[in-house]
């Protein structure tokens, strides 16, 4: 990889309802697709403090970070994504950016195959950060 090579990192919330059911958003950009909060990090931020801002961005809510879970390889958008596992740190309503559409809590089993495997890591997290490729 070349220095002036671009590549990604993102930082990702798995949050979880009363129910065990996982916070997913729905974008209003690209696919469309639903997906975990969070998202790109800025120049000079850290997996952590990305993780903050986007929750806070995307939620309007704060998060308190509980562990990182996993780092996981997307070939498709070059990227490599970690994994925290998450909780609201204060009370309210979700109120959503103009980045996404709806916000909705769904079982392990309806999520896609990649999300369902990192969600699956982070949940029954056992002190051992998960890697792989998808």
């Amino acid at each position: 990889m070349g220095f002036e090579d671009t590549y990604r990192l993102s930082a990702h919330a798995v949050i979880t309802n009363g129910q065990g059911e996982v916070l997913q958003l729905r974008a209003t950009y690209g696919d469309k697709n639903w997906g975990l909060p969070g998202g790109a990090l800025d120049p000079g931020e850290t997996i952590h403090e990305a993780l903050l801002r986007e929750c806070r961005e995307e939620l309007g809510r704060a998060v308190r970070i509980e562990y990182l879970s996993g780092v996981y390889y997307h070939s498709v958008y070059r990227s490599h994504v970690f994994i925290f596992r998450a909780h609201f740190s204060d009370t309210g309503e979700i109120t959503l950016s103009d980045e996404h559409s709806d916000a909705a809590y769904f079982p392990l089993e309806a999520l896609s195959p990649v999300q369902r495997q990192r969600v699956r890591d982070c949940l029954e997290f056992n002190g051992w950060v998960h890697s792989a490729k998808f």
